[in-house]
């Protein structure tokens, strides 16, 4: 149940047979070779899957041992975890896997009531428990990546390739549509932007589902950076843990959110969403935060598709 790139869901775990291990594997079937092309979006979401077996294993009253990139030579496993039934679980993990049902990416308006700093500083603490740094940019920064969210639209406006990649993960119920199983539903699509360009991606600009609802986007939406002093692969899954403990702590604490990776997912962009200022080398998501509707889950793949034995 954790979020990916378009719902894409590209993870594999293996459980060893007769051992207390699982195994976590990227899904090179389910890559995006035009939008996440060094696959830093596959192993951010790999590692956000991660982290949900890592808070319930804590929930079930067991330890976790993980070991990230254990074989060099087999860029596809990302991580093992060892088990263990030994006293000593995370309580502060278990507490948050009754947000893990809950968490689901709202692409609807927020309102304008500020968040508590408090709740903000609880946000930065789960980013540093996994290593990474949580920012929230000042405003004229936050303008500043609002900008670049928009010329990120227009690069995707202008690259068929992008687009027809974006159209094979969004579902409307057509004929010619991949699995139901994965994917954006139409339910999740949220309201057409009306006036400023909106915050939130639109998975449908050629209107296929026609009847959806216009709604006014906040002007200035509420976002926070995440980020790590270095760009690796083990990084990248350290920020995909860090992403979901952050999306799990704001659900528990009562705010929506949604995730804004459009300029991270251009080179040219990229590098301009930081803020020169700050300690953060690099910069992996953009999350919206505030009050509002709760978003609409999303399908999920079956655990036959996700678990084998070995």
């Amino acid at each position: 149940m954790a979020p990916s790139m378009h719902n894409a869901q590209p993870w594999r775990f293996i459980h060893r047979t007769g051992s207390r291990s699982v195994a976590l594997y990227g899904d090179p079937d389910r890559t995006l070779p035009y939008s996440d092309v060094e696959h830093r979006a596959l192993h951010l979401g790999c590692g956000a899957a991660l982290f949900n077996l890592l808070v319930a294993a804590a929930h079930a009253g067991w330890t976790a041992t993980v070991g990230l990139l254990p074989d060099p030579g087999a860029p596809w496993h990302l991580a093992d975890v060892a088990l263990d039934e030994a006293e000593g679980a995370d309580r502060d993990l278990a507490d948050l896997y009754r947000a893990i049902g809950r968490r689901h990416t709202s692409r609807f308006p927020f309102s304008g009531e500020q968040i508590p700093e408090p709740i903000i500083d609880g946000l930065r603490s789960a980013a540093l428990l996994e290593g990474c740094q949580l920012i929230t940019p000042s405003a004229w920064h936050a303008d500043a990546v609002m900008e670049l969210v928009h010329d990120a639209e227009l690069l995707e406006a202008a690259n068929e390739a992008v687009r027809a990649e974006i159209a094979t993960w969004t579902r409307t119920d057509r004929a010619d549509e991949g699995p139901a199983a994965d994917g954006i539903p139409a339910d999740a699509l949220g309201p057409r932007q009306y006036g400023v360009s909106s915050p939130v991606r639109d998975f449908d600009p050629s209107r296929r589902e026609p009847d959806r609802a216009v709604a006014v986007f906040e002007e200035h939406p509420q976002i926070a950076m995440l980020g790590t002093v270095q760009d690796t692969p083990a990084d990248w899954l350290r920020a995909g843990q860090a992403m979901q403990r952050v999306l799990l702590q704001a659900t528990l604490g009562g705010l929506a959110t949604s995730l804004m990776s459009q300029p991270l997912e251009w080179q040219e962009l990229r590098s301009s969403v930081r803020d020169p200022s700050s300690a953060i080398g690099f910069v992996h998501m953009v999350f919206r935060l505030g009050y509002g509707p709760q978003g609409a889950a999303t399908p999920r793949r079956s655990v036959t598709e996700v678990l084998s034995f070995e």
